[in-house]
């Protein structure tokens, strides 16, 4: 059941706290001024910081579908918006040429396979589509791994979000979508597309909030194990690493300690599990070999 968008950015921080999603004062906000304006909403910031994090929690907070279109490179207007089902209509054209009268023309035949039913629907087009729970939250996940033709294309759909199919007629959405685009930032995005959106860098938390997300997230790891691992993280992103653990890790690592039975870290256990929140050899390595301290805080 869908319900009202916030009415102020404490309502709004609420929202997302009530999905265990603890946002800082100015994620909140712009979150707040993108539902408000309708504006598209960017967030980049290193992988596993909570981007994606944000846009499930407004769709289970609103009661609205969540529709992800995970980029890639090579993505293309087809596999994003839409395409027809060759095959089906292939065979639904030969068994219309046997079974209907010869007089039918091959052109009638051809205009009866380009109907909705051979359509095959996207994630762009889904998002655009009238929805029984009110607009969607549409997430662009990873907006910087496809390829600048892609960005172009998408422009022209965040503008007026419309999209015209040449052989059913022009797609406009009658409320837009909650737009939430991401980019960990392994190349630059073009402005063009950041100004239509409302911006947000999301960066690593501070210990305190870190050990609040750990008691939203993994409550069963106890608050003395919950200290120690913050701790260490927090040691870990001061270090020159090659993909300093993010959030998603410390709530992952706090389930595999516990998963293990164990409720303290140990030299031992830190050489065991060090692969679940480090993903580089090197990494790993360089931190076997020189470990923060894992007393508790």
């Amino acid at each position: 059941m869908s319900v009202a968008l916030p009415a102020s950015v404490d309502a709004t921080e609420a929202l997302l706290r009530g999905q265990r999603y603890l946002a800082d004062r100015t994620l909140s906000v712009v979150t707040f001024l993108a539902l408000k304006l309708g504006r598209p909403l960017f967030l980049e910031g290193e992988a596993g910081v909570g981007k994606t994090e944000v846009a499930r929690a407004l769709a289970a907070g609103l009661g609205r579908d969540l529709i992800r279109l995970q980029c890639y490179e090579g993505l293309d207007a087809s596999s994003a918006l839409y395409e027809w089902n060759h095959l089906r209509q292939l065979l639904e054209l030969r068994v219309a040429e046997v079974t209907t009268s010869a007089d039918r023309s091959r052109a009638t035949l051809t205009s009866a396979v380009f109907s909705p039913e051979f359509l095959i629907k996207r994630p762009l087009l889904q998002a655009l589509e009238p929805n029984a729970k009110g607009p969607p939250v549409l997430l662009i996940d990873e907006i910087d791994r496809a390829d600048e033709p892609f960005e172009a294309f998408l422009l022209e759909i965040l503008a007026d979000y419309q999209v015209t199919i040449p052989e059913l007629g022009t797609v406009r959405a009658a409320q837009p979508p909650i737009v939430v685009l991401t980019s960990n930032r392994t190349r630059e995005v073009h402005d063009a597309l950041k100004r239509r959106c409302l911006y947000h860098w999301v960066g690593y938390p501070d210990a305190a909030r870190e050990l609040e997300i750990l008691a939203a997230r993994a409550p069963e790891a106890g608050d003395a194990l919950a200290q120690e691992i913050v701790q260490f993280v927090q040691g870990l992103r001061q270090r020159r690493l090659q993909k300093p653990p993010g959030v998603a890790e410390s709530i992952e690592w706090a389930r595999a300690i516990v998963a293990l039975g164990q409720h303290a870290l140990t030299p031992q256990l830190l050489h065991e599990t060090l692969g679940v929140l480090l993903k580089y050899e090197e990494d790993i390595s360089a931190v076997r070999a020189n470990p923060p301290s894992i007393s508790a805080a």
